[in-house]
């Protein structure tokens, strides 16, 4: 399954287009991670505990959205974006989303 955040792949051809498909994931903020960042903002220097959690999300929410064209007939997934948004306090949903198609 390609993945791209172009609209066109070179030297590909759209055959098919089956619309929109989109995977997404809601994550909370473990404890222990929260007590270090917080601990390192004070230093300053890469929260790697919410990079982890972040690159795990964006990892679950493309997997998703692939399952879904998959599902659909598609053999990849155009013009892939990523959206966040704020669910409750300390809890973020990753959300993935972009063209379905069939490329030849």
């Amino acid at each position: 399954m390609l993945v791209s955040n172009l609209e066109i792949i070179p030297g590909k051809e759209i055959t098919e287009h089956f619309g929109l498909v989109q995977g997404s994931t809601v994550r909370s903020k473990h404890v222990g991670r929260d007590l270090m960042a917080g601990i390192k903002n004070i230093f300053g220097g890469e929260l790697v505990g919410y990079t982890e959690l972040l690159q795990e999300a964006r990892e679950e929410a493309v997997e998703r959205m692939k399952e879904q064209a998959r599902a659909i007939g598609a053999n990849a997934v155009v013009n892939v974006r990523f959206s966040t948004s704020s669910v409750t306090q300390g809890a973020a949903e990753l959300f993935a989303y972009g063209s379905a198609v069939r490329l030849r």
